[in-house]
């Protein structure tokens, strides 16, 4: 069966689209990886429930869990209250408290489960944040809430601490206190401010060398605490930098969005595991392509997972903190929720151009895993649109 569609073009146009992608499918068994692989999972709205969508937003919990059992159903770990889930842009402490609580919960009732935790600052308006103990204080609660559901914790970048650390051993400081006390050993992250441009200038310095030269310093003065780093800089030299430098045993999690592809695969030497966003839109291609390198078949992981990139650089590309946006939509798309709402209302920061080229190329990457499905709810998108 043919399924074309007319799309809208970026000069203002419109063209006829013909699909051509062939769904990647479900494995028959559970698939098994040599990297580790966390899916950094979105969280899905309710829609018919009359909240402040800005402020404190309805959460579709059967929804949001489902997609979780998705997940782990391709193989994936997930990293549970995450940027990916809209922390600080549309679910606040609150909304995470009782997101983590619940997936903890749903993870025990799943055989080989697994999940790490976004802990952060974010109850602590940034602006409010005068000395290093209150970022100390509001990581403590959060941290000591993930260790007492029985989690464990990836340290989220804090908006708080980027405001007041004066210099990198401001950070030393506050991550040793912190590291000092987890029951478990817990994920560093380094995200970039392109994600979040509160974040410039995070490890205390706008400079990358010297930044981290304070990251390492942290990392060897705790290596006993710390399972490994996230670094998204989107940047795959400053990644591999970071990679060869990183002590014994210290992981490298890449969560760069444009250039994972490459550096999961490594360079003979060296690779990186995954923490990603991507892995959310992209599950069965993402878990098929790292089964096929758990198999040594290097080639046809090239092939499964070098066209979802082109993808997700269009997902992720400037301004990258909305690209959330395209994440829920191909969610929608593709079944796992019945509807295109988003926490704050965030569907809408991006444009229907913009949805249009990532329907095209989510069909190229095979993501499309209901194509007819796809072509009906993005018509009905398009007639938003007056199109």
């Amino acid at each position: 069966m043919t399924l074309t569609l007319k799309l809208p073009n970026a000069d203002g146009t419109t063209s006829d689209y013909r699909l051509t992608g062939e769904p990647i499918g479900t494995p028959a068994t559970m698939p098994v990886f040599n990297r580790i692989a966390y899916a950094a999972a979105h969280v899905v709205s309710d829609p018919l429930r009359d909240v402040q969508p800005w402020g404190a937003p309805a959460i579709d919990w059967d929804a949001t869990m489902a997609f979780r059992h998705h997940l782990w159903s391709l193989g994936f770990k997930i990293a549970e209250a995450m940027d990916t889930a809209q922390r600080g842009m549309g679910l606040d402490w609150a909304g995470a408290r009782e997101l983590i609580r619940r997936s903890l919960a749903e993870s025990r009732s799943v055989a080989g489960a697994d999940l790490a935790c976004g802990a952060g600052t974010d109850q602590l308006a940034p602006n409010d944040t005068k000395h290093l103990q209150d970022v100390i204080d509001a990581y403590e609660t959060q941290i000591g809430f993930v260790e007492a559901e029985g989690g464990r914790a990836v340290m989220m970048a804090s908006r708080a601490l980027a405001r007041v650390a004066r210099s990198g051993d401001d950070y030393r400081t506050v991550y040793g206190e912190l590291l000092s006390q987890t029951r478990e050993k817990a994920v560093l992250h380094w995200l970039g401010d392109m994600f979040d441009p509160q974040l410039a200038g995070y490890w205390g310095s706008h400079s990358f060398d010297t930044a981290l030269e304070t990251v390492l310093a942290i990392i060897n003065d705790n290596r006993d605490k710390v399972e490994g780093i996230k670094i998204s800089l989107l940047d795959n030299r400053k990644e591999v930098e970071l990679r060869k430098r990183l002590p014994e045993g210290v992981l490298c999690f890449t969560g760069d969005d444009f250039n994972y592809a490459e550096l999961i695969e490594g360079d003979g030497t060296r690779y990186s595991h995954a923490l990603l966003g991507i892995f959310d839109a992209v599950a069965p291609s993402a878990s098929k392509a790292l089964s096929l390198l758990a198999k040594g078949e290097t080639q046809a992981f090239r092939a499964v997972i070098e066209p979802t990139v082109p993808l997700s650089r269009k997902i992720f590309e400037a301004p990258t903190q909305y690209y959330k946006a395209g994440v829920v939509f191909l969610a929608w798309l593709n079944g796992h929720q019945s509807h295109f709402t988003m926490p704050a209302g965030m569907q809408s920061a991006r444009g229907i151009v913009h949805y249009a080229d990532i329907f095209r190329l989510a069909d190229q990457a095979n993501v499309l895993d209901k194509p007819e499905l796809a072509v009906s709810r993005m018509m009905n998108l398009l007639q938003v649109y007056g199109l």
